[in-house]
C-alpha cells in the first residue's frame, strides 16, 4: 500500500467529500495555508515503505510563507518561527548538532518521518480557524492505519492534542514518546531536556533500524 492510495480510500467517504467542498470555498474566499498543492507534502516527501517515525503537529503556521505541508518545518530562506527555534535547541543540547538548522525539515522526511498535523490548513493569522471541518478524523484515520498495518513506529506526541492521540495507538506493537509543546509557552515544561531525538535512535537502532539524522 502507498500513501496515494490510502489517502484516495479517505476521499471516497463523505465526511472527506464535506471537507474537500470546504476546504476548496476557503482557498477560493479567504487566504489558506499551506499552498493547496502542497496539503500532503508530508506524505509525498516520506515514503510509505520507509515510514520509522511519526512527528505530530496541531495545525500549520499561520503567516505567509511558513507553512509548506510539514508539520514544524518551514521553507530555508524564512526565520526559524519560535517553536522551530526550540526544536533546534533541544537537538544541539540532547545530541549536539543538527542538519536542518535553516528549519527546512525535508532531510527527516525523505529518511522516513511522517510530520502531520492533526489539522492540515488554517487561515491567514488565525490559528486553528480549520478546526473540526474533517481533518482530525482523516489525521485520526491516518494514525488509525499506521498502527493497525506497521510495527515499531515511534510516535513522538508534542503537546496536549497530540498526547490525546495515543489512544489510537497499540503501545505493545510501537513506541510512543510525549512532552509538552515546543511553542514558547510550554517548551520550558518538559519539552526541553526531553532528549526525544537521542531516545529515538536508539529505539531505532535496538530494532535494528537506521537511525535518523536530526
Amino acid at each position: 500500500m502507498e500513501w496515494k492510495k490510502i489517502i484516495e480510500q479517505e476521499k471516497e467517504k463523505d465526511y472527506f467529500k464535506n471537507l474537500e467542498k470546504t476546504i476548496d470555498e476557503k482557498y477560493l474566499t479567504t487566504t489558506v495555508y499551506p499552498p493547496k498543492e502542497k496539503i500532503f507534502n508530508a506524505f509525498s516527501l516520506c515514503p510509505y515503505d520507509d515510514l520509522k517515525v511519526v512527528i505530530l503537529g496541531q495545525d500549520p503556521y499561520h503567516q505567509p510563507n511558513q507553512a509548506q505541508g510539514l508539520a514544524f518545518s518551514t521553507p530555508k530562506d524564512i526565520k526559524n518561527p519560535p517553536s522551530m527555534v526550540n526544536i533546534l535547541k533541544e537537538i544541539h543540547s540532547d545530541i549536539g548538532s543538527s542538519q536542518c538548522d535553516d528549519g527546512d525539515l525535508t532531510p527527516w522526511a525523505k529518511q522516513g518521518v511522517l510530520l502531520i498535523n492533526a489539522i492540515l490548513t488554517v487561515e491567514d493569522s488565525k490559528a486553528k480557524s480549520h478546526k473540526k471541518i474533517g481533518w482530525e478524523i482523516f489525521t485520526d484515520n491516518i494514525i488509525k492505519y499506521i498502527n493497525e498495518h506497521k510495527k515499531s513506529i515511534v510516535f513522538l506526541l508534542w503537546g496536549a492534542p497530540a498526547i490525546e492521540k495515543s489512544k489510537l495507538i497499540d503501545e505493545k506493537k510501537h513506541h510512543i514518546l510525549t512532552a509538552p509543546h515546543p511553542s514558547p509557552l510550554s517548551a520550558y515544561r518538559g519539552f526541553f531536556g526531553s532528549k526525544h531525538f537521542s531516545e529515538t535512535n536508539k529505539i531505532l537502532q535496538s530494532i535494528k533500524k537506521e537511525p535518523i539524522k536530526w
